[in-house]
């Protein structure tokens, strides 16, 4: 009796922990993709910028300064919707974990049912017997 008890247990323990390790190994995915995202949107940003910098340093006049205004306009539009585009993504992925991560709670919880009506059918047929 005591064998089967610890048999049920290691092997409940070892799904749970197989779970967990799906469940660490695609939120750290999920991680990855998601700071991926932000540095290259980081780093297009900060081209962008050292650009108008160095365009803005090199002006001289009025009308160049009422050119820059426009770029400046303009790159500030770029860089919100630069951002916009990057939080789209990353709720999608965002999302897409969630779900993966319901999946692994939805298959853990079916075999731990599984796992316990099983033994107890078993129990209960050799009680009639």
């Amino acid at each position: 009796m005591n064998q089967q008890i610890n048999n049920q247990l290691f092997a409940f323990t070892k799904q749970f922990t197989d779970s967990a390790f799906k469940a660490h190994t695609l939120a750290l995915k999920s991680l990855e993709s998601v700071a991926e995202l932000q540095l290259k949107a980081l780093e297009e940003q900060s081209k962008v910028s050292a650009g108008f910098i160095a365009e803005a340093m090199e002006t001289r006049d009025v009308n160049g300064l009422r050119g820059l205004w426009e770029k400046g306009s303009n790159l500030s539009r770029e860089n919100a919707e630069r951002a916009v585009a990057v939080s789209q993504e990353v709720i999608a992925i965002t999302q897409k974990a969630a779900e993966s991560m319901n999946a692994l709670v939805q298959e853990q919880r079916q075999a731990a049912n599984e796992a316990i009506v099983a033994p107890s059918a078993a129990a209960k047929k050799a009680a009639a017997k």
